[in-house]
């Protein structure tokens, strides 16, 4: 690239820097074309990230340290698609990201830490993809810490779990004490909240049965455990739902007041919102709904086996199962001491 094309894709960022919106490399590989075609795209994402990608409703964005590292390892992410596809395309499918996370990122020789920066990087290209795109959102779920170490990012205690389930029967009504307990118990993904319908309770088994077409990445029918009683708050709910007008003819087993599905950033909201009434300090922690799904995977790891997790959490791989197994010293000891 030239110095006058360096002028033309370059942002000013804090302290006298400029942000490259085409890297070298990745210019290399485009004709003139595609390059004017690319930078326009790089340009719309550095200014979402910059004016409103950490919180839209505020309109606030990230810092501008944030919006270089981002930035630059979404470009990266870029080269690799392009390689794979053996051409310029825009934008990525989501079976890229994870193909890219799988089969690249977990194998670079540095630190877990590196890694999951990266996965936070591709989860906010992601979110603004599917803002401007038809790009699906990319429902995955963080494999690495960005803070060091392969745990779970974040997620609830014991007591925090309580207290959550607690508030929530305290809401008023039964979808959001049956969205919180079956979320709780069968670790739901946010897409799977979304899916979710009548026909996959069963009542009477105290299970969700999760059909092959409505798995989140799976290729199998699931059958998922539920606590008695949640599956009693769960069957409240469905009488509850019969007598509400905005369920008539429609099979997803929970809506929002609007009418549509649940998506990452409303049960986001709902969790935060949950964790404040109780009087959970999430400190620095980054509450999502995968906080329920984490604290159930790394319970049921503690108390049980990785077996009984991978079914519980309905992962294909694994691989992915491995980052719970982070059972404290003092209760493994109490193991051996048992056996």
């Amino acid at each position: 690239m030239t110095a006058s094309n360096h002028e033309r894709y370059s942002v000013e960022i804090e302290g006298g820097r400029s942000l490259n919106l085409v890297p070298s490399k990745n210019a290399e590989q485009l004709n003139e074309q595609q390059l004017v075609d690319y930078a326009e795209l790089r340009r719309r994402f550095v200014k979402w990230l910059r004016e409103r990608a950490k919180n839209p409703e505020k309109l606030e964005g990230y810092s501008d340290y944030t919006v270089y590292e981002t930035a630059y390892k979404c470009a990266r992410f870029d080269r690799w698609v392009w390689g794979e596809e053996k051409r310029y395309t825009h934008p990525p499918t989501t079976k890229h990201a994870d193909r890219y996370i799988d089969d690249v990122v977990s194998y670079w020789d540095v630190g877990n830490s590196t890694k999951g920066k990266t996965e936070e990087a591709l989860a906010r290209y992601y979110r603004w993809l599917a803002e401007t795109t038809h790009v699906d959102v990319w429902d995955h779920e963080q494999r690495f810490n960005s803070g060091g170490g392969d745990a779970p990012r974040d997620y609830l205690t014991r007591r925090e779990r309580r207290l959550v389930r607690e508030t929530a029967l305290d809401a008023g009504g039964w979808k959001i004490p049956a969205i919180v307990c079956v979320s709780l118990d069968a670790a739901l993904r946010p897409v799977e909240v979304a899916r979710a319908t009548t026909e996959w309770c069963d009542i009477v088994n105290a299970m969700l049965r999760i059909p092959r077409e409505d798995s989140s990445k799976n290729t199998d029918n699931w059958r998922t455990s539920l606590t008695t009683r949640s599956a009693t708050v769960l069957d409240h709910w469905l009488d509850e739902r019969k007598t509400i007008e905005m369920y008539d003819g429609r099979e997803e087993l929970w809506l929002t007041r609007e009418g549509s599905t649940y998506g990452s950033r409303s049960l986001a909201r709902l969790l935060r919102r949950l964790c404040d009434q109780a009087g959970i300090d999430s400190g620095a922690r980054s509450m999502t709904w995968y906080s329920l799904r984490h604290s159930t995977g790394t319970y049921m790891t503690a108390e049980r086996d990785l077996a009984a997790t991978k079914a519980q959490l309905r992962h294909q791989s694994a691989q992915t199962t491995l980052k719970y197994d982070q059972v404290p010293p003092d209760q493994r000891r109490d193991v051996l001491d048992k056996m």
